[in-house]
């Protein structure tokens, strides 16, 4: 533009002047610059909505018919962003290719950004989800656990009057369910037999009920506790070095081998026998020709990868594992007949293995076992000849031989097999080893623990983890009934290892532990069991606290004991199950009476727990049955203190205290008690005074003061006043108390006797009063004087309107 003059602007301005007028049929418009410039102006006013008040006038009232303001709308339309992260390309002309293809190809882009933003929203917020339901499942599975872990005092809970009521309603009716019920049948016998000093056993016991259920996991997990517990070590010191001793360990592992051998030998046969068209069995018996038979079945000779031959037309390799597998030694070595020369050296071990005691070859032939596996056998295509070698020399343990080891017993049964007892080195399977494997890293997500509860239970078995097998099951519903009389049958076997403290959580670790080792606290297993039924079947629950007895609770008293206390006090069923004491001092035993204990320690302890919860009368009756005298004379003392000037009504607390008292006064006077004197007399004292103020409330006041002087409490002369005001220094804090309702009680009495002897005054005829009258009245004044003269000697702090109303009444005496 530098280059360009303004001549060359007007000759380029004429050009189009020229090129405008020519081939053109319209009319040529001559303007000049100020009619430009007007026309203009014109133009913009209109463009930019320069319409004028009169426009924005008739505009409201037009918008105002249908309920619109105007000033409003103008600014919710400014407010409004039309500005969009995506906006759509605008359509172009249908002729201009390049801008249609790239406007296509926007439009693409633009598509594929939203759908996968929506996909991506979905996706989160399905993970959201998800996790939201995992994370409240495990939250769920922590209050559960809380729930059965926490003592009683952990968890505290609103009352709710329809639970209550709905107690109430089952009060009666038992809680147990059938099978719950079958086993509390079992505990009472084995606790029969114990008190009778037999052993009882209790994994048969408890075994012959589970046959009754209609659950085959419930049978085969017994069966399998059966099997584990049959020829163990038994413990001669702790259970804990029973537990970590080798010898255990050993004889737990070959228990828990020859277990799933019989199992999987049973699996052979019913698949041959299920089977026998094309297992082609025979009528030869025996295991080997047994397998044979089953080979036909589950494997295919034919199989590209089994080396070395067949065996009447199955595979050698196979053959001599399910052999293995079903634990028959003899067939075992007949099958190994059918290996080819070369593997002379290899049989020769495999007897070796399958005589020795503990199924361990010699050192050197291990070794060259392991050799032989290391240089050929690993790269060998036949699965079931590696994981044999694997067997038989210890090799490869971190191999899983999936091909062959297809289920969980199966793959247990291999691990079992290379467990090594000798050394620890980092290579070889060890039993604990082997159990964190499972437990902690493997553990029940793995194994899906809460859709099939008892395989993952058995796995936890079968490797000696008893402790979290049964915590485990007890908090599935389903299988908590099962869970706490595999612990109750183990515990009885003294292989459960248990806490030290006895508030610990149901299952623990000790870091002192040499070995790590779980730790159940079975004593709370019981009682979250018995927890739910101890309300309506207090009988049962005191069977199953009977198992707790030589166990010392968290103050060293007995847990037996613990237990029954807190189980009277809850149900409050104390006749039934500690007894009671009859009219003559004889005793009715309660159901604790059967055990054989010192029962006297046992309800003294619920009564010190009756007694430290408040509950005074259960206290006193508890303490009466216990023939702790003193402890009752004190407490109903302090009882009949708190209520012996209320007027009596019935069912109320004062006339139950009063029922009891009397009761206890009279058999403590007819058979006689170990109390102090001095507990006594004020007992009896306030028992008189509960007859005192009973007479009083009736409006008896004759008999009333009768029973006051009897008693002999206050002066009713001015001469016993100094003689009284001495006695009432030897008196108890009991009978200080009630001093000041004795003396306004007595002082109305005498008021009202005085009142009444006024009105019915009858003059003589010479207006002279009778002299016997007058001798009345004057004995009454005189002991309402004895009776404000004492109160104001005692040296005792009586309430401030006492002496104010005793004075009161005697001066309106005279």
């Amino acid at each position: 533009m530098g280059d360009v003059n303004f001549e060359d602007l007007l000759n380029r301005a004429e050009q189009l002047t020229a090129d405008v007028d020519t081939g053109t049929e319209l009319p040529r418009i001559q303007r000049n610059l100020p009619q430009l410039a007007e026309a203009s102006q014109r133009l913009l006013s209109r463009t930019l909505g320069g319409v004028g008040e009169t426009s924005d006038v008739q505009a409201s009232l037009l918008l105002s018919t249908k309920g619109i303001e105007v000033p409003k709308l103008s600014q919710r339309l400014e407010s409004l962003n039309t500005t969009k992260t995506f906006e759509p390309i605008e359509p172009v002309i249908e002729t201009d290719i390049h801008g249609f293809l790239k406007n296509e190809r926007e439009n693409a882009i633009l598509a594929t950004i939203e759908e996968t933003k929506r996909r991506t929203f979905e996706e989160s917020e399905k993970l959201f989800m998800d996790s939201l339901e995992d994370e409240w499942e495990r939250e769920k599975q922590k209050i559960l656990n809380s729930l059965l872990g926490a003592g009683k005092q952990a968890m505290s809970f609103p009352m709710d009057s329809s639970r209550f009521e709905e107690a109430a309603i089952t009060k009666g009716r038992s809680s147990l369910t059938s099978i719950e019920m079958g086993y509390a049948r079992q505990v009472f016998l084995c606790n029969e037999s114990t008190l009778q000093g037999k052993k009882c056993n209790y994994v048969e016991s408890f075994k012959q009920v589970s046959q009754k259920f209609n659950d085959q996991n419930v049978k085969d997990t017994w069966g399998l506790i059966e099997h584990l517990v049959t020829n163990l070590p038994k413990p001669a010191g702790s259970t804990l070095k029973l537990r970590q001793s080798k010898d255990f360990q050993a004889a737990l592992v070959k228990n828990a081998k020859i277990f799933l051998e019989n199992r999987y030998r049973d699996f052979v046969e019913n698949c041959v026998y299920s089977n026998l068209q094309q297992a082609k069995l025979g009528g030869i018996p025996g295991l080997y020709n047994l397998v044979q038979s089953f080979l036909k079945i589950k494997v295919v000779s034919s199989s590209s990868g089994f080396e070395d031959g067949l065996v009447n037309g199955v595979p050698v390799w196979p053959l001599i594992y399910f052999c293995l597998r079903c634990g028959d030694k003899v067939a075992t070595q007949r099958a190994a007949e059918g290996l080819p020369p070369q593997y002379g050296e290899f049989k020769t071990s495999l007897k070796e293995y399958l005589t020795s005691p503990d199924n361990r070859l010699h050192p050197n032939n291990e070794a060259k076992i392991k050799l032989q596996y290391k240089r050929v056998i690993r790269s060998s295509p036949d699965p079931f000849k590696r994981i044999i070698f694997c067997i038989i020399g210890h090799c490869d343990a971190n191999e899983a031989h999936t091909e062959v080891a297809k289920k969980t017993e199966d793959y247990i049964w291999l691990k079992l097999n290379q467990i090594d007892f000798a050394t620890e080195d980092e290579d070889i399977v060890t039993l604990p080893r082997f159990q964190k494997l499972l437990h902690e890293e493997y553990g029940e997500s793995h194994f899906r623990a809460f859709e099939q509860p008892y395989l993952y239970a058995q796995v936890l078995f079968l490797t000696g983890q008893f402790e979290a097998a049964i915590e485990f099951l007890s908090r599935q519903d389903h299988c908590r009934c099962h869970a706490i009389h595999i612990g109750i049958a183990l515990h009885a076997e003294n292989l459960l290892l248990v806490p030290n403290a006895i508030h610990s959580s149901l299952l623990s670790a000790d870091p002192n532990d040499p070995v790590p080792l779980k730790r159940l606290n079975y004593p709370r297993l019981i009682t979250i069991y018995t927890r739910k039924f101890e309300v309506t079947d207090p009988r049962e629950a005191l069977e199953y606290f009977y198992l707790l007895r030589n166990i010392d609770g968290a103050n060293g008293d007995d847990l037996f004991a613990s237990c029954v206390s807190e189980l009277t006090l809850e149900t409050r069923e104390f006749e039934t199950i500690l007894g009671s004491v009859n009219h003559d001092g004889s005793k009715k035993p309660g159901c604790v009476s059967k055990f054989k204990l010192d029962v006297k320690n046992i309800v003294s302890t619920i009564a010190k727990d009756a007694e430290n919860k408040g509950s005074f009368e259960d206290a006193a009756m508890l303490y009466d049955l216990a023939d702790n005298h003193e402890k009752v004379l004190e407490l109903l003392s302090n009882l009949i203190c708190q209520f012996v000037a209320l007027a009596n009504s019935p069912k109320s607390s004062r006339e139950r205290i009063q029922t009891m008292a009397r009761g206890i006064a009279e058999r403590y006077k007819t058979r006689g008690h170990d109390g102090s004197r001095s507990r006594s007399s004020t007992f009896y004292l306030l028992v008189d005074l509960m007859f005192f103020f009973d007479l009083y409330h009736q409006k008896q006041n004759e008999e009333a003061l009768d029973v006051i002087q009897k008693i002999k409490l206050i002066p009713l002369s001015m001469e016993e006043v100094e003689q009284k005001v001495n006695s009432f220094k030897q008196y108890s804090d009991e009978i200080r108390q009630c001093m000041p309702d004795v003396l306004l009680k007595t002082m109305n009495i005498l008021y009202e006797k005085f009142k009444q002897s006024r009105s019915t005054l009858r003059p003589s005829v010479l207006g002279i009063r009778k002299e016997k009258d007058e001798t009345y009245t004057t004995d009454l004044k005189t002991k309402a004087r004895a009776l404000v003269t004492f109160a104001g000697l005692l040296p005792y702090r009586m309430p401030g309107d006492t002496n104010a109303r005793l004075v009161q009444l005697e001066v309106m005496m005279h």
